[in-house]
Parts: C-alpha cells; structure tokens; sequence
C-alpha cells in the first residue's frame, strides 16, 4: 500500500466513523475473468488474513490471496479523474476498458 493509499483510507474511515480496514479480493468477472473487490471492512470473516501496512489493516481472503500476493494498492488523481489502483506483478493481461485481468 502506498502512503497516498494508506492516507486516503483512514481519512475515509475516519469520516464513516466506523471500520476495521479495507477489504482487497478478487471475482470472476469481465472479459479477462477476474475483477478487483475493494471494500471498507466492518468486520472479519473467520478464514480472513489480516496484514497491516502503513497503520491500515488490509483483510483478505484465502482464495483471493493467490491473485493478490506482491499488489501494491495505490490512490492516484490525474485532472479531475482520481481513485485506487491495483499495481499487480501477477496479471498476464487485462481487458481493453481495464475492468478485468487474467492471471
């Protein structure tokens, strides 16, 4: 996670008022197969695994981990366009709209 990721999801959760962290997974999904989940958590499942990174807790599940292992999320703003990204050494390729990936 990178600082500006971090920053902004603890100002996130800090304005909700509520929140364990933030849910990263994975689901089939798009013309490439799979699609990034993110989610702010309220609670944690029992086959959940918690990390910590930069103060913000990052739940994951099991099954997603293997799609996940090595991302770095991060949160960028160009113009008037801004949000997270999905920095991933293990997509092989994505879709043209850029709403899926292979792995």
């Amino acid at each position: 996670m990178t600082q500006a990721a971090a920053d902004h999801v603890r100002s996130f959760l800090s304005n909700r008022g509520k929140g364990l962290g933030v849910r990263l997974g994975v689901r089939t999904s798009g013309c490439s197969g799979m699609a990034y989940v993110l989610e702010f958590a309220d609670e944690l499942q029992a086959e959940d695994l918690v990390y910590e990174d930069r103060g913000v807790k990052v739940i994951v599940d099991p099954k997603s981990l293997i799609y996940l292992d090595g991302t770095e999320l991060d949160y960028t703003r160009e113009g008037l366009n801004e949000g997270f990204r999905f920095n991933n050494p293990n997509v092989k390729g994505s879709c043209g709209c850029g709403e899926s990936f292979n792995a």
